[in-house]
């Protein structure tokens, strides 16, 4: 596995990601709801090719939020699974080193949430509705 992880930047949002969450049917974030590029995105990549990305959101406890996970829809390689997994270890990692004892994540996608587990995260609350106010 030759996986490598990179900062995100602004310009992955404008030319890269949006277009993989239309690929994927899911509404792009907007780009000031998620974290500032440099500290709080990766981008994993194999051989120079974006595989998935992924946000960070650094809190004032021990917790890290983990979210806005997506991959490439033309990406279709054996190790796509592996990648993400790295992907999500990645954003573990970054947040431990950081001073975070807890990553959090909310998922209702259920290969996802395998995907997560395999990581070692264990599932909290089932059936939950997140709701967002815009203020």
């Amino acid at each position: 596995m030759s996986f490598t992880a990179r900062p995100l930047t602004d310009l992955d949002y404008d030319n890269t990601l949006t277009k993989w969450w239309s690929q994927w049917r899911w509404a792009a974030p907007s780009r000031d709801f998620l974290p500032n590029s440099g500290r709080g995105g990766v981008m994993v990549c194999k051989d120079g090719v974006d595989i998935c990305a992924g946000y960070i959101y650094f809190t004032n406890s021990k917790a890290v939020w983990i979210e806005f996970i997506v991959s490439s829809f033309d990406y279709r390689e054996p190790d796509r699974k592996e990648a993400i997994k790295f992907l999500i270890d990645t954003l573990s990692e970054y947040g431990k080193e950081n001073g975070a004892k807890y990553a959090y994540v909310s998922l209702r996608n259920p290969a996802l949430i395998n995907k997560y587990m395999e990581c070692g995260f264990v599932q909290g609350s089932v059936g939950c509705t997140e709701l967002v106010k815009i203020l």
